[in-house]
Parts: structure tokens; sequence; C-alpha cells
């Protein structure tokens, strides 16, 4: 099972060297990424944007392009379309999100006729690399659904599953995040976790092993669960982090990257192929880090364990 981020990186370098397209590459931290990787053999990378822009910045990096293709795209709107069709044509296994609202990116990635739906929920799952933890946990979800019901947290979670094990977890223990862990009717999340578990018990919710409600002490210490006098054997033992909404989760995820310091890489799953979306905000090397994760679940797509 890995345990970091470095050991991703470490994996995908052992993987067959898949591509990567680039929506609206013209950004320097996209590029810097896009360079860093290529340097270090993660993956070959199609470019997709305005090309003039690509090339200019290119030139003040001192980036040589001979080794990358590049797809000219005028404006975002095009862009998003030109790189999910590079995707769904099978010339790039991997779709990276560079300098492109997410909204923008996504009614391409989601167009019913052009996209890359494949009829399940599509949701977002980041893995934290946390100072102090000796090991990783997967977020969801803190970029994509608003306000997910039952049947959604369960699809969500299921799609978390695929993305523990593709870093070699065959039986993650997802923690339901809530305000409580006690059930209240009055917290809805509590009550969701309640049935989250139930499923899990009876098969509906199958591949991991599902706790809570849990505050998020609970989920994450054995010595805080303990110290409350909780008696569930998962408590403190989770693996996958299920957020009750997407405020809650994105608040979460930007909590740990800034205040924490904790390294990440985020995928969409329930498409085709793995979307990488990061904020435009973010680092090259959290960019770098996406391409790593996407390059282990296009690995794991292919042999059907994502």
């Amino acid at each position: 099972m890995l345990t970091s981020m470095q050991q991703i990186r470490d994996k995908a370098l052992t993987l067959p060297v898949q591509t990567v397209a680039v929506a609206c590459a013209h950004d320097t931290e996209a590029l810097k990424a896009v360079a860093e990787a290529h340097a270090l053999g993660l993956a070959r990378f199609i470019l997709v944007g305005e090309t003039d822009k690509i090339r200019l910045l290119a030139d003040g990096m001192g980036l040589d392009l001979s080794s990358f293709e590049l797809v000219d795209a005028r404006g975002e709107a095009a862009g998003a379309s030109a790189t999910v069709q590079v995707v769904a044509s099978g010339r790039a296994q991997i779709l990276l999100k560079g300098f492109v609202d997410s909204s923008v990116l996504f009614r391409a990635v989601l167009d019913r006729d052009a996209g890359l739906r494949n009829g399940s929920t599509v949701s977002h799952t980041v893995v934290m690399d946390v100072p102090g933890f000796d090991k990783l946990y997967l977020l969801t979800d803190a970029a994509m659904i608003i306000k997910p019901d039952l049947e959604t947290k369960r699809q969500i979670v299921l799609n978390a599953v695929k993305v523990a094990r593709a870093l070699g977890n065959p039986d993650p223990v997802v923690g339901v995040l809530c305000e409580s862990e006690k059930v209240n009717p009055k917290m809805p999340a509590t009550v969701d976790a309640a049935a989250l578990v139930e499923m899990n018990r009876d098969g509906r919710l199958p591949g991991c092993r599902v706790g809570g409600p849990y505050a998020l002490d609970n989920a994450i210490s054995e010595r805080a669960a303990r110290h409350k006098g909780m008696d569930d054997p998962l408590a403190g033992k989770a693996d996958i982090l299920l957020a009750p909404d997407l405020a809650a989760g994105n608040i979460f995820y930007k909590s740990l990257m800034y205040f924490a310091r904790a390294h990440s890489a985020g995928v969409v799953m329930g498409t085709k192929a793995p979307v990488l979306l990061n904020s435009r905000a973010d680092s090259h090397e959290t960019k770098i880090n996406a391409v790593a994760l996407g390059v282990l679940m296009a690995a794991a797509k292919a042999e059907g364990i994502a």
C-alpha cells in the first residue's frame, strides 16, 4: 500500500507511459509541471490551447517544445472541448486541467454527446499526504457535488474506493464525517452516516468498511475515540474521509493545503478517463502529483481495478 506522495510518483514511473492532454496549457505553472513531469518520465503530453501563448511562455522558461504535440484552440470553451476530443479519441489517456475555469472544463467533460461520461456519478477524490501522518488520506467530495443525497454519497464512496484500490489498499476504511459522532435527526449528515454503515453491512456498499457518524477526531484518532468511550472498532482508522457536502469538503481540503502544508493530488472519477482537476492557484508540484496519480488511475482502469 502506498503511504506517501513520493511513493505515488515512484510507482507511476514503473507503469506503462501514458499520454496526458492539458486543457488550456498557456499557463506558467501548468508548463512547469509538464516540463518536470516529462523530464522525470512520468508521461507524454499534448498541449491544447492558444499555441502562440504557449510558445511565448515556453521561450521565457527555456522550455524546448519539440517533444510535445500542440493543438491550437482559442478561448477557454474551445480549449476545453478540443482537449476532451483528444482524450475521447484515445490519443490521450488522461486529462489535466490547465488555465481554464472548472465550470467551463466540465461542460465539455460532461457533454452528453461528445464528453467523457461513463454513466456513473461523477465525483472528485483528493489524495492527501499530511505531514506528521504515516499514511495517505483520501477526501471526497471536495470539488464537484454540492449537496449529495444518500444515494449520491454511496456512489461517491464507491468512486473513492477505486482510488484507494489503485493505491494498493484493497479494503479501505471509510469514515463518514459529521458534526457529531451520535445520530441526531436534526443533523441529516449523521442520519445518512448510519444509513451508509447499514448499506455497507448488507452489501450495497462493497469493497470497503464504513464507520460513522464520526466527528473528524473520531475518524482519524484512535486515542480520541477511546477518550470519548467509543466502542466502534473502525473509529480512528479511516482511510477515506467522506465530507457531508462540498462546502465542508472544500474548506477541509484547503485547510490541509494551506495550514498543514499537505501535499495533494486530485482525480475526478466516473468518467471514461481520469480527469485531473486542480485549482488554477495550485503549484506545479501539485500538478505533477496529479499527473502521477492519473498514471496510476489509468493503469488501474486498464487492469479493471478502477
